[in-house]
């Protein structure tokens, strides 16, 4: 059996980042579905396990010629949690405001001719409400409390009682947050350019797109890195 087999998707990912490109555009989600090995990946979509198997290796061996990038899985707790808030956060914070008024945009210009705008305005919604007060947990009270593990020689006092409570309402509200994800995508039947869509709409659907792509990036750093690296860390200490 293929060792690639029998690893899950996100520990995929973890060991070689780039190779989250093919499972974007296969559609296998590697964050809030990480956990699941590539074979039960593929069995979802309904995807040919030999396949797919070809293409990653291949990509890895380009990858291996090529040199990878910097592993998130190589940062320390620290680094990690400035990574997610420079880049991921950061990119959040400019690009949902600039998405919702295309998709409000859109929704008021094609909204007869395309009813299903009107679900969409209203999932975007749901989606902005849930990633704006999440960064905001992460960055005021989980993260302080991963540098601070990364720093301590003992197990620190946390006034939640353990880094786990934390971790556990964040895993949650990814999962929330794929779900949007996952009806964005059907809504908009995997981001299809419809027939004389103008250049706003095709703005609106490339944005979304980028979106997922990053969104679940971000979340596979956080669900699959650091997370379980702070959790390891706290009952290390505690030793």
């Amino acid at each position: 059996m293929n060792e690639l087999e029998i690893q899950t998707v996100g520990q995929m990912v973890v060991e070689r980042p780039q190779r989250s490109r093919v499972f974007d555009r296969l559609h296998i989600d590697y964050c809030c579905g990480g956990k699941r090995t590539l074979e039960e990946a593929c069995a979802k979509r309904g995807l040919d396990l030999k396949a797919v198997l070809a293409e990653l290796e291949a990509f890895d061996a380009e990858a291996e010629a090529q040199g990878d990038a910097v592993r998130p899985a190589n940062l320390t707790m620290t680094e990690l949690a400035d990574d997610i808030e420079r880049t991921h956060h950061a990119y959040l914070r400019e690009e949902l405001p600039r998405l919702g008024d295309l998709v409000k945009k859109v929704s008021a210009v094609h909204g007869q001719a395309h009813p299903w705008l009107s679900g969409l305005t209203s999932v975007y919604a749901e989606l902005v409400a849930e990633l704006e007060p999440h960064m905001l947990k992460e960055e005021q009270i989980l993260f302080p409390l991963i540098r601070e593990l990364d720093q301590a020689t003992t197990a620190p006092s946390f006034h939640c009682g353990s880094v786990g409570n934390p971790i556990r309402m964040m895993e949650m509200e990814h999962q929330n947050a794929g779900a949007a994800l996952d009806r964005i995508r059907e809504m908009t039947t995997d981001y299809e350019i419809p027939e004389g869509a103008c250049n706003s709409f095709r703005a609106m659907l490339s944005g979304l797109e980028h979106l997922e792509a990053d969104l679940h990036l971000h979340i596979h750093k956080e669900n699959e890195i650091l997370f379980p690296k702070a959790s390891e860390m706290e009952a290390k200490l505690g030793s």
